[in-house]
């Protein structure tokens, strides 16, 4: 009895030694249910991992070798001018907002066009922001309307960009003179969230306009500037291809694509306007081209290729279509390719598996990789960081999956934890690229990350990117059934520690897992994820619907929404026996914030375990460094508790 008072009479010291603790502070635009109270020692604790920031390659001065990044010194990420690699980042915004997305008056550069949104909301406006005088300028409406996609024209003295303002659901294009905010002009009226401005004719009477109906099909059109009339150019009949264009050749009679047309993969070509002929230039390549850029005087194209994850720079002479690549980068993910006016300098953004995003330039006269940004990882020590390693496993119905291991710090023995993060979109992919602040998991908590690529997924071709459409939506979830068999057959991995996480459509993938993998998983971690896709489609903005209803399905089908409903995790939270943790942001144009607010109060009708983070300043995910530090905090505390500690079984 006496050692039962004591062990009884510890425990309650214990109990108020935490208590006394102070906790971190939930702030008034933070929603937090069901979240203990969080020590503010776990700040220090951490520190080493929450102040590593990356840089993006922006744009090039017009006059100067100059440029602009997007990078993050406070809050949230801003822009900054650097003039000369390894230069001071210096500050020219100072937004509560992030920005990530300007264009350089192209004549002098004495003012740059940039984007903003509010509150992650996704209705960015566009903003002129003078160098001399450091003014800002609303440029559109300032409503509930979507602008972007800012593309100056020859002359250099207007921009053609898309824009929702008409009715708040369909993209038209409209004409600006940036230094007069009053002379907006529709010239193309759409119908649809798809279109974008590609480029002007030389003469700058047409624009190449790009209508986007789903991942695996695309059209071409060109628009006259002065009418308004729109001609379809490419694919020259109805078929399910994609048409990516780079831009118009220099001499104006044919225009620089991307295409999967007659290919599994996204290919290089021409289209010649007079013979109506398409050349494709990068058929030996049997991996998707995804990005590319014509210099300005015309005689080189460089692109880049994505070879299972990993980015390959290639460089191609327009005289004779010839290419090489380019040798002895740096194994990563190469962006936001750019040249400079002179023609020889590139600019791009190069991550890897141990560096932020920095940008670098390419010098095709030097044959140098030039470092421009070397951005601070704070304290985090990455040496010891092992590469990702490209893992493949058998699914359901044979099919070849794939991903990416990031193996534990090899100071931690035996099997390991894990953590699967699915992608969203459901088109895109997982590439072996920095972990951020995900890396003290590997690091400090000894738990190793599997990033799947399951069916759906781009990078694998057009055919296992439509695997997962429609009513094959389960399938892809089976993919991760399969990943859980592969865990335990592997002699690190531990089978019975794993936690599954994912975004948007890897939200849903997470919550669709939960249920049907109950008893295989300890935890589960829930961000801006799809509860319902009967709510979800019904409630999404009116832009962006019928685009998803290309890849899920058509909830007005009958037949189609009685799956929606069969599958729906909302419709079995019976089944989900394990911590739930919900994160959302409230303006979440996307996935609105219902699809996790109904999830997060079905759980706790049925008595189950249910933590809930909600910023009220946040969209789709959080972007905001206060938010995020708040997020991976409770994050930590929720994966200590439940799958480390073992307290969920």
């Amino acid at each position: 009895m006496k050692i039962l008072k004591l062990l009884l009479f510890f425990s309650f010291m214990c109990n108020c030694l935490m208590a006394q603790q102070p906790a971190i502070p939930v702030t008034d635009n933070l929603v937090a249910e069901g979240i203990p109270p969080l020590s503010t020692s776990l700040i220090n604790d951490v520190k080493n991992y929450t102040e590593a920031r990356g840089a993006a390659f922006i744009d090039w001065h017009p006059t100067k070798k100059e440029l602009l990044v997007s990078t993050r010194f406070a809050n949230s990420n801003q822009l900054h001018y650097v003039k000369m690699p390894g230069g001071d980042r210096k500050q020219i915004t100072f937004f509560d907002e992030p920005i990530s997305t300007a264009s350089f008056e192209p004549r002098n550069g004495s003012y740059f066009l940039f984007l903003r949104d509010t509150g992650g909301n996704e209705f960015a406006q566009i903003y002129r922001h003078d160098l001399a005088n450091k003014q800002t300028t609303l440029l559109t409406d300032g409503k509930k309307s979507q602008n972007g996609n800012i593309q100056w024209n020859n002359k250099k003295d207007k921009i053609a960009y898309w824009s929702t303002s008409r009715n708040g659901q369909d993209r038209d294009i409209y004409l600006l003179n940036p230094l007069d905010p009053t002379s907006g002009k529709k010239v193309v009226e759409n119908t649809g969230g798809g279109w974008f401005v590609m480029d002007w004719s030389a003469d700058d009477s047409k624009l190449l306009l790009s209508e986007y109906i789903s991942v695996n099909e695309s059209r071409f059109y060109l628009a006259d500037v002065a009418t308004g009339a729109k001609t379809r150019i490419l694919p020259q009949k109805d078929e399910r291809s994609t048409f990516a264009s780079i831009s118009f050749s220099q001499d104006g009679k044919g225009i620089y694509l991307i295409t999967n047309k007659d290919s599994e993969f996204n290919r290089l070509a021409y289209y010649d306007f007079a013979s109506k002929k398409l050349t494709f230039l990068s058929s030996r390549i049997n991996w998707d081209v995804e990005g590319a850029d014509l210099s300005e005087d015309g005689t080189q194209l460089a692109f880049v290729t994505n070879e299972n994850g990993t980015s390959k720079l290639y460089l191609l002479a327009t005289a004779t279509n010839q290419y090489s690549s380019v040798p002895k980068l740096p194994t990563g993910v190469i962006s936001g390719l750019t040249w400079a006016n002179d023609s020889k300098s590139l600019g791009l953004t190069l991550s890897t598996f141990n560096s932020a995003g920095d940008a670098f330039e390419y010098n095709t006269g030097t044959k140098e990789l030039i470092r421009w940004t070397e951005s601070e990882l704070g304290n985090m020590d990455v040496s010891n960081l092992r590469e990702p390693q490209l893992i493949a496993w058998k699914s359901f119905d044979r099919k070849n999956i794939s991903g990416y291991l990031y193996k534990a710090s090899s100071k931690f023995p035996g099997k390991r934890p894990v953590i699967i993060s699915i992608h969203g979109g459901p088109e895109s992919q997982s590439r072996p690229s920095f972990l951020s602040r995900s890396n003290y998991f590997l690091n400090e908590l000894g738990i190793a990350i599997i990033t799947p690529n399951v069916r759906g997924s781009t990078g694998y071709g057009k055919t296992f990117v439509d695997l997962d459409n429609g009513m094959k939506r389960e399938e892809s979830v089976k993919d991760i059934g399969a990943l859980l068999d592969w865990i335990a057959t592997q002699p690190d991995l531990d089978k019975d520690r794993i936690m599954i996480t994912g975004g948007s459509y890897g939200g849903y993938m997470t919550l669709a897992a939960a249920y049907i993998y109950s008893d295989k998983i300890r935890c589960a971690l829930d961000i801006v994820g799809i509860s319902d896709f009967n709510t979800f489609l019904k409630n999404t903005e009116s832009y962006r619907r019928d685009l998803r209803r290309a890849e899920y399905g058509d909830e007005r089908d009958p037949k189609i929404a009685a799956y929606f409903k069969a599958i729906a995790p909302l419709n079995h939270t019976d089944k989900i026996k394990k911590p739930l943790f919900i994160v959302q942001g409230s303006n979440d144009p996307r996935v609105p914030y219902t699809e996790s607010i109904q999830m997060k109060d079905k759980i706790k009708q049925n008595g189950g375990t249910v933590w809930f983070l909600m910023a009220k300043d946040e969209g789709h995910g959080f972007r905001k460094k206060n938010n995020i530090d708040y997020q991976f905090y409770s994050t930590i505390a929720f994966i200590k508790q439940y799958l480390i500690n073992d307290e969920s079984k």
